[in-house]
């Protein structure tokens, strides 16, 4: 499904060389059937918006919205489990069914990092990419909802996977429950976090957890796979 893979890379941090590839992806968008007028206008918008102007600005923006606090965290098992110990299972569990598919992760991101997840659903048959996403869809939801709040455009990329996986999601109700939510990403919030893992850190517990931490992302870093033949 093509629309998944220009999904994909619009949720990604953006990089020079897709500026290159906007007319390619419009018309993926444009050419989209699994979604409707109105989505693809959303979307042609985010991607304008996105790599017209100086990709340096979109790039804060970017960071500023996904890379503080977890609020928005692009990891799927973030917003599942948190820091328990069952979410290093989930990644395990994630990755094995990635590899008995014949994919294989070739950058250094988690295995639930969703662009990621996409570009693999993006390779399967329509049902099964439809399912993967339904399987989801409540997280996907609460991230377009938190990004309503917050004013920003990278919301439909979130309401377009929406419509492709069918599941009908109460968004107004997330909406609700996100405009009552504390912020996550102010300064004072990212302290409180920092202070709170040194002190569980050094409360004698010589194992903490064992889900894995997310990868620094640098500009170079791109979603990337390889399938096996």
């Amino acid at each position: 499904m093509d629309i998944l893979k220009v999904i994909s890379r619009l949720m990604d941090y953006p990089k020079a060389e897709l500026q290159a590839q906007v007319a390619e992806m419009e018309s993926a968008i444009l050419g989209s059937r699994e979604i409707s007028p109105a989505m693809r206008q959303r979307l042609t918008g985010l991607l304008h918006q996105i790599y017209d102007g100086d990709l340096m600005d979109a790039q804060e923006l970017y960071s500023g919205l996904f890379d503080r606090g977890r609020a928005l965290s692009l990891l799927l098992f973030e917003h599942v489990h948190g820091e328990s110990r069952d979410r290093g299972q989930a990644m395990v569990d994630l990755l094995a069914l990635y590899e008995s598919l014949g994919y294989h992760i070739e950058v250094r991101e988690l295995p639930d990092f969703i662009p990621l997840y996409l570009e693999f659903l993006a390779h399967r048959p329509d049902l099964e990419a439809r399912e993967g996403l339904a399987d989801v869809a409540h997280i996907l939801g609460l991230l377009s909802a938190r990004l309503r709040e917050r004013e920003s455009d990278y919301d439909a990329l979130f309401d377009s996977l929406l419509m492709i996986s069918g599941v009908p999601v109460d968004l107004e109700e997330l909406r609700s429950k996100a405009a009552g939510e504390q912020r996550d990403d102010t300064p004072e919030a990212l302290d409180k976090i920092w202070e709170e893992e040194a002190v569980t850190f050094g409360a004698g517990d010589s194992c903490p957890s064992t889900a894995p931490q997310p990868p620094k992302r640098s500009p170079n870093d791109s979603v990337a796979v390889r399938w096996a033949n």
